[in-house]
């Protein structure tokens, strides 16, 4: 697991032993969300209004259901401040991507998005499945394959072919869509890696459930095969809370391979290594789910 080629979350890498398991091919569909909802009459977190005393000092005026759709900006932006990008739009969610006035109609064949942990929870245990932990995503990821920094190879682009749907251009404000897609794109479009699997990078985050935090340092003086770590865990959850918001103690759960929004300038997480840490409340157009069953 882990790369030292770009993120210091991503270090150190470190050899890891995963038990058996099935993993869905493709991230879960709006098809299949559909489907669970139907059966079930299950409200997903974004179609539900924040309570103010679950975020103190929440403007009044944002305490309705919603969701955080990605707008992009006309011009050059400053990097480090997310809101040039993304909106709170009210009424967004999984039945309306972008909004009220938006439909799913024609993207049945897209991942789902606006989905928080607990409603790919929910849809997991329906299903009688579980979300990934993290170690699993990135070994299915790797299809096989030891030491790649992409997922077929070294290269990003080998040849100048697409083969991920990912941000290409100037993020966030010049799109080249090379690749066909200016958002999601049906799952199965772009070629699976060696073990069959599909949009195991870009497309949409993939929530797993395992808790987040920086990895710790491995004692190379006992990184021997015998010293293998099995089935590897995420941290606690009091231990996932991100350090720069004190105030807020919303958990963060392990998020994997990137998106359609990660560019070459920006986020470059369309790597089986990448890894992120995503508050369990976070809902947006660009993170979704699959599910995996122990052998």
């Amino acid at each position: 697991m882990g790369s030292t080629a770009f993120y210091p979350e991503e270090q150190p890498t470190r050899r890891v032993k995963v038990d058996s398991f099935w993993i869905d091919e493709a991230p879960v569909t709006n098809a299949q969300f559909a489907e669970f909802v139907e059966a079930t009459g299950f409200v997903t977190f974004a179609e539900i209004p924040p309570d103010p005393k679950d975020y103190p000092g929440l403007d009044p005026a944002m305490a309705k259901a919603g969701s955080l759709v990605f707008t992009g900006a006309e011009n050059p932006v400053a990097m480090h401040d997310w809101s040039q990008w993304w909106s709170f739009v009210h009424g967004a969610d999984w039945r309306h991507p972008l909004g009220p006035g938006s439909n799913i109609d024609d993207l049945m064949d897209h991942p789902v998005v606006h989905v928080a942990h607990r409603d790919a929870q929910a849809f997991a245990d329906w299903a009688d499945k579980r979300l990934p932990s993290e170690a699993e995503h990135e070994y299915a990821a790797r299809g096989g394959h030891e030491g790649r920094e992409f997922i077929w190879g070294d290269e990003l682009a080998p040849g100048g072919a697409m083969l991920a749907n990912y941000w290409q251009g100037r993020f966030p404000y010049e799109n080249t869509v090379q690749d066909g897609w200016l958002r999601t794109s049906p799952v199965r479009h772009f070629p699976p890696n060696d073990y069959g699997l599909y949009d195991m990078a870009g497309n949409v985050w993939e929530w797993t459930d395992d808790w987040y935090s920086e990895p710790k340092p491995v004692n190379k003086r006992h990184a021997g095969a015998c010293c293998v770590i099995e089935n590897p865990r995420g941290a606690t959850r009091a231990a996932s809370f991100d350090p720069c918001s004190p105030s807020l103690k919303i958990p963060r759960k392990v998020i994997k391979g990137g998106s359609h929004l990660c560019a070459d300038n920006y986020c470059q997480r369309y790597r089986p290594a990448a890894r992120q840490g995503e508050a369990i409340d976070s809902t947006t157009s660009h993170i979704g789910f699959r599910c995996v069953r122990s052998a």
